[in-house]
């Protein structure tokens, strides 16, 4: 236990060393303002589109409220999720693999598995919702797997407790909590089932209360941020189903995913053949193998998705993972020789991030931003309204217009007049009707360029600067 506890506050150190140096999203921005947004009294959905469920934006708030509103707050409490995240799905394999003389070596493997993963890495150490859902999910299957074995219904109202936040941090792993109560329902061991399954609703319920406080201040604006937006207009843009292809195939050329899948496949198979280790244990990797099924099925109908989405099965790919590890190293280099089954798989993972982090090497990083946001700043005059992406507007402490807060919603085109006042958005078309009339003094739209190329941005504005690839316009009036 030591040991590996040494090793995850190693990997702590290494992620948040790379969180607060290189670790960056534009989608952060929308997420970090919102905390920002809520610190100042503001709530999501009633006073602001957040198309998110929001447990991650108020605990972010939370930190800023104490240490700062800075992007760096945010990273480090990801960082830390992350790590935890990793250590609780290595702390499983160390207590619980079958085979005790394997288990400090697959306790290791699953370790760097998870946290040293290019995805969990690049986007878990962010200022978005990746991290904390990570650790959520970790600490449901923990606690779930307890609970079928003592009589008492806490462990279980603990699991529903974990599965509900996680999904209400993030709506990705929505399937985590009916999986759970499937688990109780079916492997129960001691004590009473539903009466475990009832603690298990009752401990998701309980962390859902923040939701349903908002939903009765308005039940119109909570439905469309959280149901209709995902169903009705998440998909609305060039390039989905492309999109879509790349994602779900991404895993073919990743050195990373490509182990995992593998050496998960040998598990099932190991499991399924060749294995006389006790039915429980079996059970939990099997649990494990249902969980990743469940979130990467989920993931793939979420039109479009994105391959970061899956970096919240990685821990339950990485169990089973681990029993193929064994299966492999047994067979290759005897049962007396652990480590070097371990070391071989570190090895390609290691690799497989180094190339990870090679290929985003010469993205965006917050400096950059911090540039164009000093520089929007400078020639903007306070108080002043300005079309910008979320995240200048963070960097500079400035309220966004009313329905600038999610730059997402600009996508739609058309919604009565009525309803988008409602429901804080400002249409494709309306936005474009107010960039020629010249209400906003600034823009720095460098994320939406469909939009401001649409508005004509270009030919409204006298005056213009380049920051990164960034272009700020000023001046309004025609050249």
């Amino acid at each position: 236990m030591a040991y590996l506890s040494a090793a995850a506050v190693l990997l702590f150190v290494a992620l948040l060393s790379y969180s607060l140096t290189r670790a960056f999203a534009w989608d952060e921005g929308f997420h970090l303002l919102a905390a920002q947004l809520i610190l100042a009294g503001k709530r999501p959905y009633l006073d602001f589109c957040f198309p998110q469920t929001p447990l991650n934006a108020y605990l972010t708030a939370g930190w800023m409220r104490v240490f700062g509103e800075t992007w760096r707050v945010a990273h480090v409490f990801e960082t830390f999720w992350v790590a935890a995240a990793a250590f609780v799905t290595a702390d499983f394999v160390r207590a619980r693999f079958p085979v005790p003389e394997w288990r400090w070596a697959g306790a290791l493997a699953a370790l760097v598995a998870v946290g040293m993963n290019a995805q969990v890495v690049i986007f878990g150490t962010i200022g978005q919702s990746y991290g904390l859902g990570l650790f959520l999910v970790v600490a449901a299957f923990r606690l779930a797997v307890v609970a079928v074995e003592h009589k008492g219904i806490s462990w279980a109202a603990g699991a529903g407790f974990m599965a509900g936040a996680a999904a209400g941090t993030t709506l990705l792993t929505a399937p985590v909590a009916p999986a759970v109560a499937i688990w109780l329902y079916l492997c129960n061991r001691a004590g009473k089932t539903w009466a475990k399954i009832a603690a298990c609703i009752a401990g998701g319920a309980v962390s859902w209360l923040p939701m349903a406080w908002l939903y009765r201040q308005g039940q119109a604006q909570t439905i469309f941020n959280i149901v209709l937006y995902q169903l009705k207009y998440r998909h609305k843009w060039n390039g989905a189903a492309r999109q879509d292809i790349g994602a779900l195939s991404a895993w073919i050329n990743s050195a990373q995913g490509l182990s995992l899948m593998v050496l998960a496949g040998v598990g099932v198979w190991f499991l399924a053949r060749r294995c006389d280790w006790p039915r429980e244990r079996r059970e939990e990797i099997w649990f494990s193998l249902w969980l990743a099924i469940a979130l990467a099925t989920e993931l793939a109908t979420a039109h479009p998705t994105f391959e970061r989405y899956f970096l919240l099965a990685v821990p339950f790919v990485a169990i089973p993972a681990i029993a193929g590890m064994y299966a492999v190293g047994v067979r290759l280099a005897g049962p007396e020789r652990p480590l070097l089954a371990a070391y071989f798989l570190i090895s390609i993972l290691a690799l497989g991030l180094a190339r990870g982090l090679f290929d985003d090497s010469d993205s965006y990083i917050w400096s950059d931003t911090e540039k164009i946001a000093q520089e929007v700043d400078k020639v903007t005059p306070r108080g002043a309204p300005i079309w910008a992406d979320e995240l200048i507007y963070f960097l500079m402490h400035r309220d966004p217009p009313d329905g600038m807060e999610f730059s997402y919603a600009h996508e739609i085109e058309e919604m009565p007049a009525e309803q988008a006042k409602i429901l804080h958005i400002i249409t494709a078309s309306e936005l474009r009707r107010r960039t020629t009339a010249g209400e906003y003094k600034t823009v720095a739209a460098c994320y939406d360029t469909e939009n401001t190329d649409a508005a004509k941005v270009a030919d409204y504005y006298r005056q213009k600067d380049t920051v990164k690839d960034c272009t700020i316009y000023w001046d309004f009036g025609r050249k």
